[in-house]
């Protein structure tokens, strides 16, 4: 679209771009249009054009928790990943842009005899899009070591500490609010490097053994009730291995539905449905998913 020529080179805008190309679900229809902006003032001169032009647009960071339509979206798609990734470390503080990838954060955490982020090697997701969701793993979640957020509320930059964001399991007040992550401070502690290693490693193994890594997908599918867990209570169900069109629910984990090959959002969202009904029926328990949808069904 030209209106945003006047503020991004024509490499950084795609027309009737594939999502299939930025989602680790590699699912779903084209966007209207995909920008790429590499600035904290493209980001918000790419909204402010969005909202005084009445284009519906969604943030996205590497699409590790988004299910596209298979219809795409009839909008603007605002990535902000490998674009807008910087990472800076000083002492035991790391600075990293919202598009920054957890795994790489991890890395130079290590590098730097820092822990506290060692959950986070292999999440396929941005530090923007963990800290929306308060992401975590093995016991660990990221609420545990932000010192502040930066964000975009209401078009003008704002910085909230800890507290102010108001953090929850997979919850945070930036997710309710749809706040836009800008950049993080992370606050850790030095440790032994040699263990910090050991402890990146232990949790590898134990994600490559546990987790279908091997195929796309968005994750978990469902968040975890309480007192239970979403992959065991679809396994007791009787619902390993089920499959609609490419769509399936791992036997490996029941709580990650995988795209064999040419899942559509259709596929998932009827396994979805499915887990839920024999879920709740069986166990009376009501599933909340954890991935995010994007488009009309």
């Amino acid at each position: 679209m030209e209106i945003f020529s006047q503020i991004l080179n024509s490499n950084q805008i795609l027309l009737n771009e594939s999502m299939k190309k930025h989602t680790t679900f590699r699912i779903g229809g084209n966007t209207k249009v995909l920008l790429l902006p590499e600035t904290t003032t493209q980001i918000l001169s790419c909204i402010e054009i969005c909202r005084k032009n009445n284009l519906k647009y969604y943030i996205i960071g590497n699409g590790s928790n988004l299910l596209v339509s298979d219809k795409g979206f009839d909008g603007v798609i605002i990535k902000i990943s490998k674009n807008f990734n910087k990472i800076e470390c000083k002492n035991n503080i790391i600075k990293a842009q919202a598009g920054a990838s957890l795994s790489a954060i991890s890395k130079i955490a290590y590098e730097n005899s820092l822990s506290g982020l060692e959950f986070a090697l292999g999440i396929p997701g941005t530090i923007g899009g963990g800290v929306c969701m308060n992401a975590g793993a093995y016991g660990s979640e990221l609420k545990n070591i932000i010192k502040s957020v930066t964000v975009i509320q209401d078009g003008k930059i704002k910085t909230l500490d800890n507290k102010a964001c108001e953090f929850e399991y997979r919850n945070s007040k930036i997710l309710k609010e749809k706040l836009i992550v800008l950049e993080v401070l992370l606050e850790l502690c030095y440790s032994d490097k040699s263990q910090i290693l050991n402890t990146m490693k232990t949790n590898t193994k134990t994600r490559n053994q546990k987790q279908p890594v091997e195929y796309p997908s968005a994750g978990s599918t469902f968040k975890r009730p309480k007192d239970n867990f979403a992959g065991k209570l679809i396994m007791e169900a009787g619902l390993a291995g089920k499959t609609v069109g490419d769509a399936c629910i791992s036997s490996k984990h029941c709580g990650f539905i995988i795209n064999l090959g040419n899942a559509s959002c259709n596929d998932v969202l009827s396994l979805i449905d499915i887990a839920y009904k024999e879920v709740k029926e069986k166990f009376n328990i009501s599933l909340e998913k954890e991935i995010r949808i994007l488009g009309e069904s």
